[in-house]
């Protein structure tokens, strides 16, 4: 009896546990924006540049998500803040979108 109920107890905290990420995601479906950077730099934003990648089946994932690839995008010089964008289901499509706000 002991054997099953610490059984279960792996089980489902292997099930439920899921791997630590950087921001949440759900096994099903993740649908997120989440704030990635802030800087010193003040003013309004004047400027947005945009970077995606996409993954397929959780086996291959490509593009250029960097603040960088982004920052070029939009001709920004000054970053001012930096948002993060992540859509996935199930693990058979993810898209995922970098934006940069900056003078």
């Amino acid at each position: 009896m002991e054997k099953i109920i610490a059984g279960s107890i792996i089980a489902a905290s292997l099930a439920l546990g899921g791997c630590a990420t950087a921001y949440p995601v759900g096994s099903l479906y993740t649908d997120l924006k989440l704030p990635v950077n802030v800087t010193s730099n003040t003013g309004q934003p004047l400027k947005v540049g945009v970077a995606t990648c996409q993954s397929i089946l959780s086996f291959v994932a490509t593009g250029d998500c960097s603040i960088d690839a982004a920052r070029k995008d939009g001709g920004i010089t000054e970053v001012l803040y930096v948002d993060w964008d992540a859509n996935n289901i199930l693990g058979i499509i993810g898209n995922y979108k970098l934006t940069v706000y900056g003078k």
